[in-house]
């Protein structure tokens, strides 16, 4: 095996281990207590932001593709109806700080995204990765025990799919 066979091959397997990750959050699990910053280059704890009421935690894997968007906006368009019910939203990706305020300016976006650049929240939430693209998932917790999870988290009905479990489950 030639050294650059060597190397790509090392290379490869440590990006796709990297993807690898611990099981979901199960039901009645705790809200991680893990922090990271938000589009503002501020720090959020989301232990704390999810101490009472409900937090919802959705994971995309980038910022302003078709799919994420279709997602945040599910989630904005449903703003109110969340809110009503006491939900307060995170969204997590790897985007770096930068990348996630230019898609919550473009897109209107009137909750955080969260710049997760080390995965520590994906880690955390046991979300999978490919190379460094977190899956779409999504964690409904009250009062910082998890109550609901989608791991094959919708894009356009990701608000549906959260408002139809809270209807079920006032």
């Amino acid at each position: 095996m030639s050294h650059f066979s060597k190397l790509f091959t090392a290379v490869t397997t440590g990006i796709f281990a990297a993807g690898a990750s611990a099981e979901p959050l199960a039901d009645g699990a705790a809200l991680p207590m893990v922090s990271q910053k938000n589009q503002d280059d501020q720090v959020v704890e989301l232990a704390q932001a999810g101490a009472a009421g409900y937090l919802l935690v959705y994971f995309y894997p980038k910022s302003d593709t078709p799919g994420c968007t279709k997602q945040a906006c599910s989630l904005r368009d449903s703003f109110e109806q969340l809110t009503a019910k006491n939900v307060r939203i995170f969204g997590v990706s790897t985007d770096p700080v930068k990348a996630q305020k230019t898609f919550k300016d473009k897109y209107k976006l009137p909750f955080d995204l969260l710049a997760d650049e080390d995965a520590t929240v994906v880690a955390a939430f046991g979300v999978p990765r490919t190379v460094n693209f977190a899956k779409r998932q999504a964690f409904l917790f009250k009062d910082g025990k998890l109550v609901w999870r989608d791991l094959s988290a919708s894009t356009d009905q990701q608000a549906a799919d959260v408002l139809e479990f809270l209807s079920k489950n006032p």
